[in-house]
């Protein structure tokens, strides 16, 4: 017998492209971004970048409407690529939310009149005119009086969004790895792209890079911990080990069933999840990244990330180790509170409007947290909630930032921002609105995000967790009245930032952020009775 006839055949993959399709469309339109990079001449690429990534994000965002439409219709969930992708309610309605967060961004990323036109007349953008060019040198001046733009941050944002859709949708540990990687390395280099600070913007990607690498080997390993326990990188395969409904593979039995792997690889695991959605102690790189990164950058990476971590976190969690809830539900309890108290207090500290944002970002993640602690349909529904409305409110505030400008650009520096109520009274009301749901307060979306997680927890025995969380929140209100109360009640200075026009692309942000706050606060039913639809795992 030959040695071609003792190999079995390796049997083709079944891929079901239909319901990989939202994905694909914008892994496409990345691709087509990249030959236009190539081939469209300069003078047409900015045009043609925008019209490409909004398209491809319209077409995915179309797909997923269709999919969940299928899906409730029918009542059907599944595992697609051989098992690697769940398509089932909780990943369409994140991807959904991923979509539409990506479609205001690109909106944000395309504002061009900001900035002060070049010496030759053209529009620019907050990116560097020259990506490769030192800070500071012959080459970047050069390339800022032509007026050139770098368009390459639209594939690359495309690239980014394709990994979000796809990381909480990774049925298996190895896929779930990929995503992470795929969305990761495009935010590493986008966040370096400032045409203002470029040195704080390139630090700020180092540092982002090298934390970032540290967290993903972290992932990794517990991966291959997890692989040496369960024989298996498949989520429902690993949920059946660990509650004993699995038969152990023989060769495997030395390892499999060992514990030690089991909760030092879950840790790790857990690490570099945490890690993505700034939890303390894993938060140090978020207010350095936040303020150096542009701002447009900022935003994105404050919402759609957050959301795909946390769709990631939701199904790990959910579906791999139900059966050790036991082990991580305490800490998770304790990551939450430090979250949620470090990031308020913290903040009240900061004088920075970006830093501000940050560590109200990190509180937020500990306000998340205690929704995920609550392991039940009703927990996993309000998180998803509370991850849309966040991201809206999230995008319109760092648009709002974007507006408010001096001779270098834009002023963060909340001294600057006294007495905007006066020289602004509409940005600055929609600011406060903003503010007002980072707080939570009642008839805005974060009051109604807040109120849902919080039951959730309490209805789960987390009582102790929402009285910390309520406490929080009251001390997290202080910095956001504060900066309202410096915006209305203070004088201008005389040498006070100015408020720029914005073209109707920021206009749209800003007023879609608004409009989202406002309905998900007063009107949140149909909301949350289709996040609670969706809020069921395929296994």
């Amino acid at each position: 017998m030959t040695l071609a006839a003792a190999i079995p055949p390796i049997p083709a993959p079944h891929i079901e492209y239909l319901q990989l399709s939202p994905m694909l469309a914008v892994f496409g339109a990345a691709l087509v971004g990249v030959l236009a990079e190539a081939f469209v001449p300069r003078r047409h690429r900015y045009t043609a970048q925008i019209g490409i990534a909004l398209a491809g994000l319209a077409a995915s965002f179309g797909l997923i409407l269709y999919l969940a439409v299928d899906g409730y219709a029918t009542n059907k969930a599944d595992l697609a690529a051989m098992g690697a992708v769940a398509v089932d309610g909780p990943s369409l309605f994140l991807q959904g939310v991923i979509t539409l967060v990506a479609v205001v961004a690109v909106l944000q990323f395309a504002e061009r009149r900001l900035e002060p036109r070049s010496s030759t007349g053209a529009s620019v953008d907050a990116f560097a005119p020259e990506a490769a060019a030192v800070p500071g040198s012959d080459a970047e001046r050069r390339a800022a009086t032509s007026g050139h733009a770098t368009t390459e941050v639209y594939p690359l944002t495309m690239f980014a969004v394709g990994g979000m859709l796809l990381f909480p949708a990774a049925s298996d540990l190895l896929t779930m790895f990929v995503a992470l990687e795929v969305f990761s390395l495009p935010l590493y280099l986008i966040c370096a792209l400032a045409r203002r600070r470029r040195l704080l913007s390139q630090e700020a990607a180092v540092k982002y890079f090298l934390l970032g690498a540290f967290s993903s080997a972290f992932f990794l390993f517990g991966l291959a911990l997890v692989y040496g326990y369960a024989g298996s990188v498949q989520l429902s395969r690993i949920a059946d080990v660990v509650e004993g409904r699995a038969t152990i593979t023989p060769a495997l039995a030395q390892t499999t069933g060992n514990d030690v792997l089991l909760l030092i690889g879950l840790a790790m695991l857990g690490v570099g999840l945490l890690f993505k959605v700034g939890a303390v102690p894993f938060h140090m790189w978020t207010p350095d990244v936040y303020q150096g990164a542009p701002t447009p950058v900022t935003g994105f990476m404050a919402s759609a990330t957050k959301v795909a971590a946390f769709g990631a976190m939701l199904r790990l969690l959910y579906v791999a180790f139900p059966g050790l809830s036991w082990d991580w539900r305490p800490v998770l309890w304790g990551v939450a509170i430090l979250t949620m108290v470090a990031g308020a207090i913290i903040a009240v500290t900061q004088t920075d409007v970006k830093r501000l944002l940050a560590y109200s970002s990190v509180a937020h993640a500990g306000f998340i947290l205690t929704g995920v602690i609550a392991l039940d349909r009703s927990g996993l529904g309000a998180v998803m909630f509370y991850l849309a409305a966040y991201s809206f409110v999230t995008l319109g505030a760092f648009a709002v930032v974007t507006l408010v400008r001096d001779a270098d650009g834009e002023a963060t520096h909340l001294s600057r921002w006294a007495g905007l109520g006066r020289r602004s009274p509409l940005l600055a009301a929609v600011f406060a609105l903003f503010l007002l749901a980072f707080a939570g307060i009642p008839l805005t979306s974060g009051f109604t995000g807040k109120f849902a997680v919080f039951q959730a927890a309490s209805g789960s025995g987390g009582t102790a967790l929402v009285i910390v969380g309520v406490l929080s929140s009251a001390v997290a209100a202080f910095f956001y009245i504060r900066v309202i109360v410096l915006m209305f009640f203070s004088d201008p200075r005389a040498d006070g930032p100015t408020v720029a026009v914005p073209s109707p692309l920021t206009g749209a942000a800003i007023g879609l952020g608004a409009v989202v706050t406002v309905v998900l606060g007063v009107a949140p039913e149909y909301f949350l009775h289709l996040a609670n639809q969706a809020s069921l795992f395929v296994r």
